[in-house]
Formats: structure tokens, C-alpha cells, sequence
């Protein structure tokens, strides 16, 4: 990875967006983490590994009062998951090779540390060994944020930071475990015998079985906790001081499956998701607490109608903020809004249970995605949606009433609280890459409340090809539909840029915030217009606009698209003559639909995309999901494959192995009702099929980045601009 230390000028485009290779090896900011006395903020900053096959990530602090950054880590895995403690150290995992003590020698292997069990009994030392890039990530302090990190913490399955108390510096992790060792020596052992017998497979007892793309099981987090790390002895030669886990659930199954956890500012109580199993494959999430101290769960809201997640406690830690989210069924589409729930105790200050939920936001139609507490406890710092950018809101905590933040068309994420007032986020947006800043919460002599202040980021900023503007168009029913519009420098009505129509995944989002994976600029880079609609079930545009579109992914969301590429062509900066659409996920979905039902474009990008609907429902990794989504009778409705015949136009198909979201098996029969329907007598055929075997959903790897816009660029340019094809590099 390069070593920027300064954001003085921009990238250009040259260097970052029309090369591939220059693009895929441009460093990104990836998330932020601000120290709980407001006064040191780092980045963690994703870049190429040594090789260039991979990413890793470096932390890096950026100067709150000027300055230009530091890098704080160099670790060859890189390190991830940045966290502060109250006493101004730096947490963070890493699969690197622990330091060898005194006397022993260079690269000899560590045992883990031996961790109390779920019943405070000492655990035995485990085996195991691993170091570097096999090794599972363990926990690693950066005392006072420079020097030297050293291990505080590690367990056989690995570990990851859940929280950390932001006035005692309590921590809460999750860990995967198997599910026969009550101790970490048992657990080591286990994974070893499991390994030297040569098995992999896993036998199940529930659903899911995977997410994503990775398999689930037989290992399961659990949920532990450590007392605040002491300090250092300062003695030569002795140990480094470490965290003494301790687990607090033992095996519970799937229930802390993509569990996200707060910690109250004293420590002594935790809150977060725990997933129940339910009737015929259905699972639900309640809203817990668990006593630190003991383990103890005390349930604190169960309505399997509704979903309680991304809760965060108030600094008194008496309240719990939350997303609580409308289950859906096929005729009624989800809803989110923000609640609250006030915690009560025992008589010895254990949580023993919760008031009701207290609907704060239910009148706001608008979805809720994160939250944060403002210090005074008396308002809350909300993300959501909102007409093609994703401002920040300030939300009363008493009446409920709704400020938005951020005036600009930017999109805030990782919103954190300082003591002084300010709310830390990186904000990008579809003409800027994330980069860290700081927004005013309340108005005051220096400054507006929403006022916007950019930080310095280690990464540079990219110049771009061209220019951002927002189209507007009608649907048949009257709804206004807006869209982005990427333009080419020098698209003018002399020189009009064929037009390219993405269609966003989801499908419940927007084009809102940047994508390095979805990255428009690198067709624009080549000339193309790029069109990013929001159609019906697009959020951001009210209850009602999801509705719209709700069962029924043919009809509103198919027409709101061609309205938008019919007020894109009416432009004369666009050439109509030149057309192609694209799409992932439900994008893609959406581009099997549009290629069965017009001729209009010259060219087809489907990746990752629903084909036979049918078939989709039972296979992917949510298909309980998918039963609140659709009734057979609509899935046939809106199933792409029905329209096989139909399709003419040239069809460029994406797929890998790995995605579980959409398995395979919807390329492999999309791919082949397409060949099958190729009439040439020489077996050739137009369209062509990028296979994957080790990418999941989005292809995430460098060299797959490389190879997925070499061909669907080509693609393009082949059959919209007439250019002769390019084979893409080391595909055969």
C-alpha cells in the first residue's frame, strides 16, 4: 500500500480511475474510531498487501487540531477493528506472530492464554501454535496509541471486539467456539482432533446453515468479558499485563449470530440482539441484557412481529436506544423507526427486565439505520436515507421531534459522539470516496449546528472524469423518480456519452453513498454515461414509495426504470442511439427483467442476479426471508426465466461460487436458457458467462476487481460502442 501521509491534492483521474490496476491498488478509508475524551480519532485505511493479491488494513490517526496524519500500524496481516479505551490505549485484532519473551527464542511458539470457563472455573492452556497469517486474530493493545503493540488476549477460534466501557474501560468480545469445550484448552484441542481427522463436514440442527458466503457451524460465538487491562508492571523481564476473559453465555447456538453489542459507560451491563428460533425455519430477534458480572440475561423486549437491533445504551445506562423494524409479510412491506426502552434492576443492580418499548420515531417516514447518544443524553444522532443522500438527523429523545443535520448530499456513517459536541462520521457520496470529518450537533459563536468540517484523511482524494447531476422523471402513476446522472467531461450535445442504466442491489436502498466495489466513475472514465436510479423500493422516498414496489418487482420497479432512462435520453448531452443496462444482486435481477421485457439496449450486465425465482427461494441463505417477501403465486409472477424466449439482446452473465446471498445455481440456469436458446449451427453464441469460483457476492479480490471491469467494460464497448472485443487478462 502507498504511504500517503497528507490529503494536499488530488489523485488524478489518469492515475486513479481510468487504470484498472491504479484503481484497484488506491487506498480507502474503511472505518473511524474516536477516543471516548473526544481528543484522538483513527482511521483504519485499506490498501494492497505485499503481493497484491489481497487487502489489508493499517490504522492511522488523524490530527483533530491540523496536521497531517500518522500511521500508527504496520503490521504485514494489517490490523482491524480499532477501539479506544478510557485510558488513551489503542485496541485492535491482528493475525500477527506474538513477541517472544525474554529467553525464549525468536518465532517459538505461544500457548493461548488460559481463560476462566462459563462458570469461573480456570481454564487449562491450549495448544495450537498458530502464527501469522493462519492464526486467528487476536486482541492487541497499542498502549497510549504509539510504540510497540503488544497480545493482550487471543482464543483458538479468534476473537472479535464488541465493546469497550467508556468510562471503566470494561471490554465485551464474541468468539467462535465449539460447541464441546467448556474451556479454551478443550476448544483448541478440539479444533486440532477435528482438523488431523480430516473433517469438515457439519451436522446441523437448525437453520441457517451459512450467510453470505461463509458456512456456519460447528463453532458458535459466545459472548465474554474482561475487567479494564491493568497497567503495565514496568519491571524487565516481566509479563505483559492481559485481559482475563471470561464467558458469559457458553453455547447458545445461533443466538448471537451477527449480534451487535453496547456496553454502559460503567461496564456493568451489556445489551444486544439475540436470535430465537421460531416454527417452520423462522427466526426472530429479541433485544437483551446481560449482567457482566455474572452472565445473567434478562430478556428485555420479545415480539417476533417486530425486530429489535443496533441498540446503544445512554450514558446514564438507564435507556436503550434501538431500530426496531416491522416484520414484513408479502403484502405489507417492512418498516423501521426509532424506539426506546428503559432498563430496571434488582435490588442488587442486576438487570432484571424493561419497561415497554416506547415508539419515538414512528411518525417520521423515514428508516433509521444507526444511532448514536448525544452526551447529555437528551438527544440521539441518527443515519438514515433521504432522496439520494444519507444525512445526519438529530432526534429528541423526549418528543421525538426530527432535525436533520447535514444539508449537503452527502452520506454519514460510523457516526460517533464527543464530549465538546461534535458527531465524527466518514461521509463520502457518489463524487467523493469516504473520507473523515466532523459535524456541529448544536449552534453556538463559531459555528451553525450541521456545520461540516473535514479532517485530515491519509488518503488523498480522487479527481474524477467528469461531473454529478440529478435527473428527474414521472412514473406511469404520477410518483416522481430521481436518479444520479455521471456525466463524462466534455458530454454535450456535440459530443453526447452513450448512456449506461445501473440498477442498484437491495433492493431496499439507494445510491446514495460511494462504492469502491459499484464504482460508476470507471465506465465514465471510458465515455459512458452513467444512470443510478432510485426506483420503487428504493429508500429514502417514504413508506409508500417502498410499498409501491412491494411483491411485485416486475411492475413499479421496471417502469419507475424506464421513466428514468426515458428522461436521461431526452437530455442532449446523452446519445439514446448507444444503451446498455447493468445490475447486481436485485440489480441484477432487475436486468434479466428489463432484457425479457424491451429490446432497447444493446447490451445486458447481470451479476449475482435472481433468475428462476422458484428455485432462488428455498436455496438462499435467508429463505425465511424470502417467505416474507413473496407467495409462490407472486414469486411466478415476477420470475425473470418465464421471459427466456424472449431475450435478444446480447447478455454478459456474472456469478461466483461463493455467494450464498444468491447461490450459483441462479447463474448456471440463467447461462443456460440463454446458450440453449442460441440457434447459430456453429454453437456459437453471443453471450457470455464470468465465472468465479472463489468470490463471493461481490468479488472482493484485487486481481477478480481487475478482471470483472476488463469484461464487462469490454462487453460494453463491443456491443454499444462497436469496438472489437479485448479479451480480459488471464481468463484463457
Amino acid at each position: 500500500m502507498t504511504d500517503p501521509s497528507t490529503p494536499a491534492s488530488p489523485r488524478t483521474a489518469a492515475d486513479s480511475l481510468a487504470d484498472l490496476h491504479a484503481y484497484v491498488a488506491q487506498p480507502r478509508v474503511t472505518g473511524l474510531a474516536l477516543s471516548p475524551d473526544g481528543r484522538r480519532l483513527a482511521l483504519a485505511v485499506a490498501g494492497l498487501d505485499g503481493d497484491g493479491t489481497g487487502y489489508v488494513t493499517s490504522l492511522w490517526e488523524s490530527p483533530l487540531e491540523g496536521g497531517t496524519c500518522r500511521r500508527l500500524t504496520r503490521g504485514a496481516a494489517g490490523e482491524a477493528a480499532p477501539v479506544w479505551t478510557p485510558q488513551g490505549d489503542l485496541l485492535f485484532t491482528a493475525k500477527r506472530p506474538e513477541p517472544s519473551p525474554p529467553g525464549r527464542p525468536a518465532g517459538a511458539k505461544l500457548q493461548p492464554d488460559a481463560q476462566p470457563g462459563p462458570s469461573g472455573e480456570p481454564g487449562q492452556p491450549g495448544g495450537g501454535g498458530r502464527t501469522g497469517d493462519d492464526a486467528p486474530a487476536a486482541l492487541w493493545c497499542l498502549p497510549g496509541g504509539t510504540g510497540e503493540p503488544r497480545p493482550v488476549a487471543s482464543r483458538p477460534g479468534g476473537l472479535s471486539v464488541a465493546a469497550v466501557a467508556r468510562t471503566s474501560g470494561a471490554l465485551l468480545v464474541t468468539s467462535p467456539t465449539l460447541p464441546t469445550a467448556p474451556q479454551d484448552g478443550d476448544d483448541a484441542a478440539a479444533r486440532t482432533a477435528r482438523t488431523e481427522a480430516g473433517v469438515t463436514a457439519v451436522l446441523h440442527t437448525g437453520y441457517p446453515v451459512r450467510f453470505w458466503d461463509h458456512d456456519l457451524g460447528p463453532d458458535r460465538d459466545r459472548l465474554l468479558a474482561a475487567d479494564p487491562l491493568a497497567a503495565p508492571a514496568g519491571e524487565a523481564g516481566a509479563p505483559d499485563p492481559r485481559y482475563a476473559l471470561r464467558d458469559l453465555t457458553g453455547h447458545v447456538g445461533p443466538a448471537l449470530q451477527e449480534a451487535a453489542w453496547d456496553l454502559a459507560e460503567d461496564g456493568r451491563t451489556a445489551v444486544g440482539t439475540w436470535t430465537v428460533p421460531r416454527a417452520r425455519g423462522e427466526q426472530s430477534l429479541q433485544l437483551v441484557a446481560v449482567d457482566v458480572a455474572t452472565g445473567r440475561r434478562a430478556v428485555l423486549l420479545d415480539d417476533p412481529e417486530v425486530e429489535h437491533e443496533g441498540a446503544v445504551l445512554s450514558p446514564d445506562g438507564r435507556t436503550a436506544a434501538f431500530v426496531a423494524t416491522r416484520v414484513s409479510t408479502p403484502d405489507r412491506a417492512p418498516r423501521s423507526w426509532l424506539a426506546l426502552v428503559d432498563l430496571e434492576w434488582d435490588a442488587a443492580g442486576a438487570v432484571v427486565g424493561a419497561g415497554g418499548r416506547r415508539d419515538l420515531t414512528e411518525g417520521w417516514d423515514r428508516w433509521p439505520h444507526a444511532v448514536a447518544w448525544g452526551r447529555d443524553g437528551r438527544s440521539l444522532v441518527v443515519e438514515a436515507d433521504e432522496a439520494g443522500a444519507g444525512p445526519l438527523f438529530l432526534v429528541d429523545a423526549a418528543s421525538g421531534d426530527v432535525r436533520r443535520l447535514t444539508g449537503d448530499h452527502g452520506a454519514y456513517t460510523g457516526v460517533q459522539v464527543s464530549p465538546d459536541g461534535w458527531a465524527y462520521a466518514l461521509r463520502s457520496a457518489y463524487d467523493a470516496a469516504p473520507a473523515p470529518v466532523r459535524v456541529r450537533l448544536e449552534g453556538g459563536p463559531t459555528g451553525a449546528a450541521g456545520d461540516v468540517e473535514h479532517l485530515a484523511s491519509p488518503v488523498a482524494p480522487l479527481a474524477l472524469p467528469g461531473r454529478l447531476e440529478e435527473v428527474h422523471a414521472t412514473a406511469e402513476d404520477g410518483t416522481p423518480v430521481r436518479s444520479w446522472l455521471c456525466l463524462p467531461e466534455g458530454a454535450s450535445a456535440e459530443q453526447a456519452a452513450p448512456l449506461l442504466l445501473w440498477v442498484h442491489g437491495g433492493p431496499l436502498s439507494s445510491w446514495n453513498a460511494w462504492s469502491w466495489r459499484w464504482n460508476p466513475w470507471l465506465a465514465v472514465s471510458r465515455g459512458y454515461a452513467v444512470l443510478l436510479p432510485d426506483p420503487a423500493l428504493s429508500t429514502g422516498y417514504g413508506q409508500d414509495f417502498v410499498q409501491r414496489g412491494w411483491g411485485s418487482w416486475g411492475a413499479a420497479p421496471f417502469t419507475d426504470l424506464m421513466a428514468a432512462t426515458d428522461a436521461a435520453e431526452a437530455r442532449d448531452d446523452v446519445d439514446a442511439t448507444r444503451t446498455a443496462v447493468m445490475g447486481g444482486s436485485f440489480g441484477g435481477y432487475m436486468a434479466n427483467w428489463v432484457a425479457g421485457h424491451t429490446d432497447r439496449f444493446d447490451a445486458v450486465v447481470t451479476h449475482a442476479s435472481l433468475w428462476a425465482l422458484d428455485q432462488f427461494g428455498p436455496t438462499t441463505d435467508a429463505a425465511y426471508f424470502w417467505n416474507r417477501e413473496m407467495t409462490p403465486e407472486m414469486a411466478r409472477e415476477n420470475s425473470p426465466h418465464h421471459s427466456a424466449d424472449a431475450i435478444t439482446t446480447p447478455t454478459l452473465v456474472v456469478h461466483g461460487d461463493k455467494d450464498y446471498r444468491v447461490p450459483v445455481g441462479e447463474g448456471l440456469r440463467l447461462w443456460w436458457d440463454l446458450v440453449s436458446r442460441s440457434t447459430a449451427e456453429d454453437g456459437s453464441t453471443p453471450h457470455r458467462f464470468l465465472y468465479f469460483p472463489d468470490e463471493n457476492h461481490w468479488v472482493l479480490s484485487p486481481g477478480g476487481a481487475v478482471v470483472w471491469y476488463q469484461t464487462v467494460l469490454g462487453f460494453l464497448d463491443q456491443h454499444v460502442l462497436g469496438r472489437a472485443w479485448v479479451q480480459p487478462d488471464h481468463v484463457g
